[in-house]
C-alpha cells in the first residue's frame, strides 16, 4: 500500500524513476552517482519550492511593458546534513543560486544507530528564511529529527526535508517528531535491515558520493 500522508510528497516523475534505477545499481561509478544525486536534487527542489510566494512587478520587453512575477517573502536556506547531504546542495543551488547554505554535522553511532551532532554553521538570519534540509537517505529518521529540532530552536518556522530514499519507519518518526515539517522523497522503500540501512536502498550514499567505498 502506498505511504499516505499529506506531509509526504513522493516525487515519482518518469525522469526521477529512470535516474533512481541507475543510482541504485552497485556498478554505477562515483562520478555518475554524484551527477545523478545532483540532478535528482534539482528536480526534487522544483517540487519543494512550488509554494514560494511571488509578487507582481513591471518589466520592459523588446515590444512593450508588461507585468511579471518574482519570488517574494522569506528567502531560502539550504541545510545539508554532513556529509552525504553536500551531494545535493549544488542541485538546489542550480535552481536557486541566491540561497544561503548552512551545514549540520550528524554522525551516526553504528551501535545505537542514533545521530551524534558534531558541527553546526547556519546563516545568521536563518530564522527569517525557509529552510530545505537535504540528506540522501531517511532511514531511522534520527539525523533529520535532530536537524529539524535544531532549526526550530533557531527560530525557523518553515522547514522541508528533501531526501532521495526514505524508509517508512523514518517517515513515521520524523512526522511524529515535528507537526509541521514536510518531506519530499524520490522513493519510499520497504524498510530497514538489522544494521538500520534502507532496503533495497542504494548503499551508503556518503561513501558512494565521495568515492570512499571500501
Amino acid at each position: 500500500m502506498p505511504y499516505a500522508n499529506p506531509r509526504v510528497t513522493l516525487v515519482d516523475h518518469p525522469l526521477v524513476q529512470h535516474k533512481m534505477g541507475i543510482l541504485r545499481q552497485s556498478a554505477t561509478p562515483t562520478s555518475q552517482f554524484r551527477t545523478l544525486v545532483r540532478e535528482l536534487a534539482h528536480i526534487e527542489a522544483i517540487f519543494a519550492t512550488a509554494d514560494l510566494e511571488t509578487e507582481s512587478y513591471e518589466v520592459e520587453t523588446p515590444i512593450c511593458r508588461t507585468r511579471a512575477k518574482r519570488i517574494a517573502g522569506p528567502k531560502l536556506a539550504i541545510v545539508p546534513i554532513l556529509r552525504a547531504g553536500m551531494g545535493m546542495v549544488d542541485g538546489v543551488l542550480d535552481l536557486v543560486p541566491s540561497a544561503r547554505v548552512g551545514v549540520l554535522g550528524m554522525q551516526r553511532n553504528e551501535e545505537t544507530h542514533e545521530p551524534e551532532p558534531y558541527y553546526e554553521k547556519v546563516p545568521v538570519d536563518v530564522a527569517s528564511r525557509d529552510c530545505l534540509v537535504v540528506d540522501p537517505m531517511l532511514a531511522t529518521g534520527g539525523s533529520a529529527i535532530a536537524a529539524v529540532k535544531l532549526l526550530r530552536e533557531r527560530g525557523v518556522a518553515n522547514i522541508k526535508v528533501m531526501v532521495l530514499v526514505a524508509a517508512p519507519v523514518g517517515l513515521d518518526a520524523l512526522l511524529a517528531a515535528d507537526s509541521d515539517v514536510h518531506i519530499y522523497t524520490c522513493a519510499i522503500d520497504e524498510g530497514l535491515n538489522e544494521a538500520a540501512y534502507i532496503v533495497p536502498g542504494l548503499g551508503d550514499a556518503g561513501d558512494r558520493i565521495f568515492g570512499t567505498v571500501a
